[in-house]
């Protein structure tokens, strides 16, 4: 039986933060919005490549690269630069706030594990009004893994003075909850954006319709 946390970490893209603007700055430059996900999924998938070969993954590089590749190498520097600095202004989903303030105000210690930049992370956690709920910015740069790497959730469990398997992830992706299982941690899903969670994949301590339905999920485990 899972215990209840002392320790609640959020993935940041697509958890809390909606990258839909970034669709529009990509129109802006002269993409169509529908490079969007694809950008972002070979964004993902070649950092997840670059750290099952070995090798480190910084956000920005991989970023621009997996962007030029997806546009054709259409799109030009300065157009980049545009479009990446959408992620430091990209706003908070509705139950992102809820959620945190729960957990806070329940004496957990919260954390947000993202594989974005720890500036970035930090200037929108002040712009969105949760800094004051949130005790650690962790990052994959910081691991010199990706998720779903078993170490990553280590690193993170060390860094917030946390034994592993009081730690909890949440996220709206299956897999990441299926990474912080296999390495020990508890797993919050929330099935905003996958809407039914794959089989292939651990079943999570708790699962929710929305991030605050999760935090409190958490808070009844014992």
């Amino acid at each position: 039986m899972a215990e209840r946390p002392d320790a609640v970490v959020f993935d940041v893209l697509e958890t809390l933060l909606n990258l839909d603007p970034l669709a529009a700055r990509l129109e802006e430059v002269g993409q169509p919005a529908t490079v969007l996900d694809r950008w972002f999924m070979r964004f993902q998938r070649d950092a997840m490549a670059l750290t099952l070969a070995g090798d480190e993954a910084p956000f920005e590089p991989v970023a621009r690269q997996a962007l030029r590749t997806e546009t054709q190498h259409t799109l030009g520097e300065d157009g980049i630069d545009y479009v990446l600095a959408g992620f430091s202004s990209l706003p908070t989903f509705d139950d992102a706030a809820p959620a945190l303030r729960t957990l806070s105000q329940a004496g957990v210690t919260v954390g947000c594990l993202t594989v974005g930049g720890p500036d970035n992370t930090r200037r929108f956690l002040e712009g969105a009004g949760l800094s004051e709920y949130v005790d650690h910015v962790i990052t994959a740069q910081a691991a010199g893994v990706w998720k779903p790497h078993p170490e990553i959730y280590r690193f993170t469990a060390k860094q917030i003075q946390t034994p592993l398997e009081r730690m909890a992830l949440v996220a709206v992706h299956a897999w990441d909850c299926h990474g912080a299982k296999r390495a020990g941690a508890l797993a919050g899903w929330c099935a905003r954006l996958e809407i039914q969670r794959g089989d292939v994949f651990l079943p999570p301590d708790v699962m929710g319709q929305s991030l605050d339905e999760v935090a409190d999920k958490l808070l009844t485990l014992h």
